[in-house]
């Protein structure tokens, strides 16, 4: 207000013609500074800019953070079939243009084409000739520039006209700052959000991948990114892609960034990476750098311990990142690593209470089951040897020998109950099995399990891992909504894909009650997410109970 103010006083003791212009001005500055969206604000400005100076085009050149050239150009009087024609818009590094960002002082020109700093227009550029240069200050420091040229009728700038622009840029300069805050406040909100959900999200008891997949996504809708990228610690020192979030995410996952890489080692110290253009920059030593532009690698630290790198790259020729977008997105990947710091921390302890939980029924089937089936057989053998009837021997020995089966079985689950995780063979098929061992307890049934072709020697590890969760993603589906009573899993490891390549199909079919209209599908399209950042795909469709009652998945991906 007391830059507008002292403005203003600059108006007293001019011509009659400024003073009976005062009203217009008033106007022009009372509809410069209403609403608070930045973009909407410079139209505005355009606008009433290039009415109060009777201009035929009027322009806002906005300064960069390097402050030498132009970071947005916003235009008003050229249409759409001109731009088209001029092209990509003026970068402020030559010309009049450039010329107001290095010496940002108010410029008037009766011909600008004889001014020996032009550099003439491009092809399809409308005809200019006169024209008022005025810089916007805001808070002090030079926001951009205020052009206006081809006073209507063939007229030149006016001295009033000069006067009356300053007083509108210096109200200009005040509606950008307070827009400037508000988009400000806004992006803070946006990304503090995005926080909270993240760590809602993560806290909710999803497995690591899932956990990831969130961190990916979330960053990537934040940072207005192209894609988001979770790359942790490999065996070799370097990186590798373990979640992605694109709209093609096809050839990233598992994406590996060798330990001799100049990004690694200042990540893996805590160091944050910003590049300018990943398609160019040296640095970036992976294929897929070509699909990207401005990027930001970020590393997820907690504790002054690095448990990997949040990566946001924006596509080739988007706008590069701006300093309050790397904070806050430095902010966000810190408090996203707290948050899996804290929820594998909450996994840990729920799987110490499952395993609890499994000990405790292992001990109660040894202690109290297999005892009493082990005395209930022996009272059978002793009426066995008693009995004089031939048919009545031969039956009760069926139930003994049952019995013994019975027994086994059970030794056999007590086994597994009590194996601990560092104790299971690194095998796909054992995993499976142990998957399913696993929910075995929740469901209180033992799902059955099959497997076609050498499914440990043919599937690969990355892919191995994400069949394992995309078989407890299933699993849990399962025991959550479809309250089945039988649940059949295979995994086949000789199918052909749609494309032709060699690929493994997981298959999990219940009799439950099968997918209500209108439910919830996260959990499919969680499945459906990781079979496609593999290059494969997920389906459902009827289950394995009476007339297709229940559900059946299918997961599919290249081996």
């Amino acid at each position: 207000m007391d830059a507008a103010t002292e403005a203003t006083r600059s108006l007293q003791g001019l011509s009659p013609e400024l003073t009976a212009r005062v009203p217009q001005l008033l106007e022009a500055m009372r509809t410069v500074g209403a609403g608070l969206d930045l973009h909407v604000t410079l139209d505005r400005i355009v606008a009433t800019a290039a009415e109060l100076a009777d201009a035929r085009y009027a322009a806002i050149g906005i300064i960069d953070e390097t402050r030498t050239g132009l970071s947005d150009f916003v235009t008003y009087g050229v249409t759409p079939q001109q731009h088209e024609q001029i092209g990509a818009l003026p970068d402020g590094h030559k010309g009049l243009l450039g010329a107001l960002i290095h010496d940002p002082r108010p410029l008037r020109l009766d011909n600008l084409t004889d001014d020996a700093r032009s550099a003439g227009f491009p092809p399809g550029h409308p005809p200019m000739r006169t024209f008022l240069g005025v810089p916007i200050r805001v808070q002090g420091e030079v926001f951009g520039n205020l052009y206006l040229t081809e006073k209507r009728g063939g007229a030149e700038f006016s001295e009033e006209d000069l006067h009356m622009v300053r007083v509108l840029a210096t109200e200009a300069g005040i509606a950008i700052g307070n827009a400037r805050l508000h988009a400000a406040t806004r992006q803070r909100e946006r990304w503090i959000d995005g926080s909270v959900a993240v760590t809602t999200e993560l806290l909710a008891g999803s497995d690591v991948d899932d956990a990831l997949a969130v961190v990916a996504e979330q960053a990537r809708k934040l940072a207005d990114s192209a894609a988001g990228i979770v790359l942790l610690p490999d065996d070799e020192g370097g990186l590798e892609i373990v979640a992605v979030s694109a709209d093609d995410p096809a050839g990233i996952m598992g994406t590996q960034i060798p330990n001799d890489s100049p990004v690694v080692e200042q990540l893996l110290t805590g160091e944050p990476v910003f590049v300018e253009d990943s398609a160019s920059d040296p640095r970036m030593v992976t294929d897929i750098a070509q699909r990207f532009g401005p990027s930001m690698m970020l590393p997820l630290k907690s504790g002054g311990r690095v448990l990997g790198t949040l990566a946001t790259p924006r596509s080739r020729g988007a706008r590069p990142f701006t300093a309050a977008e790397r904070t806050l997105a430095t902010q966000f990947a810190a408090q996203a690593a707290l948050a899996l710091v804290l929820a594998d921390a909450q996994r840990d302890r729920e799987r110490l209470a499952v395993y609890e939980d499994r000990d405790r029924i292992a001990r109660d089937l040894h202690d109290l089951v297999i005892q009493r089936l082990f005395a209930t057989g022996m009272i059978l053998e002793s009426a066995q040897r008693r009995t004089i009837v031939p048919d009545v021997a031969q039956g009760v020995g069926k139930a003994v020998d049952e019995l013994d089966v019975t027994i086994q079985e059970i030794r056999t689950a007590i086994f597994a109950l009590q194996q601990g995780p560092a104790e299971a063979p690194s095998g796909l098929r054992t995993r499976v099995l142990r998957e399913i061992g696993t929910a075995a307890v929740p469901l209180g049934f033992q799902p059955s399990a099959s497997f076609v072709g050498p499914v440990d020697s043919r599937v690969g590890e990355l892919t191995g891992k994400n069949l394992i969760a995309a078989l407890r993603e299933a699993l849990s589906n399962a025991f959550r909504h479809a309250q089945a009573s039988r649940i059949e899993v295979v995994v086949d490891a000789t199918i052909r894909l749609p494309d032709g390549t060699d690929g493994v199909r997981l298959t999990v079919a219940d009799d439950g009650i099968g997918i209500p209209d209108g439910g919830r599908r996260s959990g499919l399209k969680n499945l459906a997410k990781r079979a496609e950042s593999l290059g494969g795909c997920s389906t459902y469709g009827p289950g394995v109970g009476k007339d297709g009652t229940g559900t059946t998945v299918r997961w599919e991906a290249p081996l």
